[in-house]
């Protein structure tokens, strides 16, 4: 029998992991008071269900008998039961918005905010957060992302990459991406705005790419990029990182931006330690504005 423990925070998307794990073929059990937990695996590995799947949600809703688990994960250890831990996280600020969206208090937060019941949400579970044999940060992941993510590790078995990354392009204009933990300004180097027949084309294009890249600047700033990214991206799994976004910015996120954030993405394609996505936050927004 293949047990997987599914857990994480409250609103980072364990309900949708279910429903995706089910249609993997998984046998699921959600909200299994914890002292039935070991009962419930003598009973699931018997020689006629060798072959079964099952995942199990733990989380904040067991309450005060979460403080069994870890003697419960112990004997299992000891008694030579073999499972793995799946934990999903977001952001504090995603995690709220959520929250805000469907318009549901958070289980911890009683009559006080949402970012309270947050607070002690995490404490609560820390323990199992370390013991994770997989930890996916969703707050940039689309419902069809994390499915390919978990199809990529419980069907395809690759190894799992803890660290994901997003490069994104952006214009100054609109502002910096908020969740943007490296923030880079491309807007030193020669603006295709300015030539008429370039300005309707974008950064995905063969012509803004031969124009920006003809600067030997571009050529060193990606270079020197490059080099960093891939030093920094060790560094940052080793520290226990599990979300990294990339932001590269020019004035208005149409032509440098994005082609650097295609050029920087193709040198990260290859790297094998990590999970990998493009985005072109403002690629259209200039079009909509008719400029």
């Amino acid at each position: 029998m293949k047990l997987l423990i599914l857990t994480g925070m409250s609103g980072a998307g364990k309900s949708t992991a279910f429903k995706m794990l089910e249609d993997l073929g998984y046998f699921c059990v959600d909200n299994l008071p914890i002292p039935l937990l070991k009962s419930m695996i003598d009973l699931t590995d018997q020689p006629s269900v060798k072959e079964q799947k099952v995942v199990v949600g733990i989380d904040i809703r067991s309450g005060e008998q979460l403080s069994l688990l870890q003697e419960v994960l112990t004997e299992l250890r000891d008694d030579g039961k073999k499972y793995n831990i799946l934990f999903l996280d977001a952001e504090d600020e995603v995690l709220i918005k959520r929250y805000k969206e469907t318009r549901r208090n958070h289980p911890l937060s009683g009559m006080e905010r949402i970012q309270a019941g947050i607070v002690k949400e995490r404490e609560a579970i820390a323990f199992l957060k370390k013991q994770a044999d997989y930890i996916i940060d969703t707050s940039h992941l689309l419902t069809r992302e994390l499915k390919e993510e978990l199809q990529r590790i419980f069907v395809a078995e690759e190894n799992f990459q803890s660290l994901f990354v997003t490069v994104m392009s952006f214009g100054f204009k609109y502002g910096i991406p908020s969740d943007a933990d490296l923030v880079f300004d491309v807007r030193f180097l020669p603006n295709p705005y300015y030539v008429a027949e370039l300005r309707p084309k974008t950064g995905n294009d063969i012509e803004i790419q031969q124009f920006v890249m003809a600067h030997k600047e571009a050529h060193e700033f990606i270079d020197k990029l490059d080099d960093m990214i891939q030093f920094l991206i060790p560094n940052y799994i080793k520290e226990g990182k599990n979300q990294l976004v990339i932001a590269i910015g020019c004035t208005g996120g149409k032509h440098r931006s994005v082609t650097l954030a295609n050029q920087l993405y193709q040198r990260l394609v290859g790297n094998d330690t990590i999970g990998l996505k493009i985005e072109h936050r403002d690629i259209g927004k200039d079009a909509l504005r008719g400029k």
